[in-house]
């Protein structure tokens, strides 16, 4: 059965736009707890970020997860990993999340925990969609579900990313600049890292409703870049708008995105015995880190595009470790999900050990030029690319390469874009092919 609503990373859209709209929410709310509400408890967890319309859906989803029966326990403003963490340590049947994650905040969308704090598999979220077809029935009036509020989330969440490291371990001595995006981590990603010993410079911490991933953040982060250099800080750590994503950038104002980092860690839990297997990218994942990852004498594997997709293979093969060079990092030893801060500990923790020396963390790394262009379009992004002339054009361009590079094209999963990719070992013949590519989908597209 096809999806109609879910997407690669939930239900996403621009507000007041179906299916992003109260009643729409409501609805999947009582779909939601009619499908979890068999496995006994009949217990929700729903958090959120710091988006305006994150009031309004919080009320429709409640609503709608009392009319089918479920007690509701609402977090408020937290990351998304915090949610997956927090839906274990509650015993909940699930968690939702209310976020568009990296998206500005005329976006918003869902995304559902299940018991493990994983994502969903697709049958779950086909089956909530089966229910989305039929009547809304309420309760017994004695069986409508209660909402309690959980004050103390962020002080729990705070204590668990502290625990993902050694006890022994310290960011004393470390000057780090947080930038929280305006998001959800604003409140306790600052905490985590002055509580483990480090002076903090915060920036992007200040949501307004209206704010979230505007000019700051792991999308934007040349602001990040800026402050590390006047702050004369070790690093810079800049999260997305929902906590999940996480780029770094060095004294010199350097930017380390999603695939440095997922080698550095490679790395420091392969010499330390802790990696048991391989690492798990994704298609875009550059070749020069699945090269360095290769001189490690580690077993790397692409998966699609999107964390739920790097998770199913790290599963399939009982890996630890896998990301995208977005900043979604996977530390499967003391994550169940992917996880902004949790991840940038076990970086800083990889550098302390090998002396806070960056460059020899990536020594042997040698990145290609890769180029990324996004092309908007409101067409059928999938018959797009089956278009024959664009299909001639990719041709063309892989050609040109003869086998010294890439050419990757992909519909976004979360927004009305698609993306092209073009990698090779000269940064002007990339930007000059994906370019040409990137032009002919405009033509094809008006």
């Amino acid at each position: 059965m096809g999806r109609k609503y879910f997407g690669t990373d939930g239900v996403r859209g621009r507000v007041g736009e179906f299916p992003i709209t109260p009643d729409f929410m409501m609805k999947l709310g009582w779909a939601a707890g009619r499908v979890f509400a068999r496995q006994g408890k009949k217990r929700i967890l729903i958090g959120k970020d710091t988006r305006l319309s994150g009031y309004m859906f919080e009320s429709a989803l409640e609503a709608g997860l009392s009319a089918a029966g479920v007690d509701v326990y609402l977090l408020g403003p937290m990351p998304t990993p915090a949610i997956a963490y927090l839906t274990q340590t509650f015993h909940a049947d699930a968690g939702i999340v209310i976020s568009a994650s990296h998206n500005p905040f005329e976006d918003n969308g869902i995304k559902f925990f299940s018991a493990n704090g994983e994502k969903l598999p697709d049958t779950i979220e086909e089956e909530i969609e089966a229910w989305l077809d039929q009547p809304l029935e309420i309760v017994a009036p004695a069986q409508l579900g209660k909402a309690k509020r959980i004050d103390d989330a962020p002080g729990r969440y705070i204590e668990f990313c502290k625990n993902t490291l050694p006890f022994t371990a310290s960011l004393a001595g470390m000057k780090l600049v947080i930038d929280c995006a305006h998001g959800a981590t604003y409140h306790v990603a600052p905490q985590v890292f002055s509580e483990l010993g480090a002076e903090v410079v915060v920036m992007g911490a200040e949501p307004n409703g209206l704010n979230i991933n505007k000019g700051c953040g792991s999308t934007q982060p040349l602001a990040l870049q800026s402050r590390v250099l006047e702050a004369g800080a070790d690093l810079g750590i800049g999260f997305d708008g929902d906590g999940d994503r996480v780029v770094m950038v060095t004294h010199t104002g350097r930017l380390l995105d999603g695939d440095e980092l997922l080698y550095i860690l490679a790395r420091h839990l392969h010499q330390s015995g802790e990696l048991q297997g391989g690492v798990v990218g994704t298609q875009m994942t550059n070749l020069g880190i699945e090269l360095a990852i290769a001189e490690l004498g580690v077993p790397f594997k692409r998966a699609k595009v999107g964390d739920r997709y790097v998770m199913e293979m790290l599963q399939q093969e009982n890996w630890r470790l896998g990301g995208e060079g977005s900043g979604h990092l996977i530390c499967r030893h003391v994550q169940s999900t992917g996880d902004g801060i949790v991840a940038a500990l076990q970086v800083l923790h990889a550098l302390l050990a090998a002396g806070g020396q960056i460059e020899s963390c990536l020594k042997g790394v040698r990145k290609m030029p890769q180029v990324l262009i996004n092309v908007r379009t409101s067409q059928d992004k999938e018959a797009l690319l089956r278009h024959g002339q664009l299909q001639e054009k990719v041709a063309e361009v892989e050609a040109q390469l003869g086998g010294r590079g890439r050419v990757l094209l992909r519909p976004s999963g979360t927004e009305p874009l698609l993306r092209i990719m073009v990698e090779g070992e000269e940064q002007e013949e990339v930007q000059a092919l994906a370019e040409s590519i990137a032009q002919r989908v405009s033509e094809l597209a008006s």
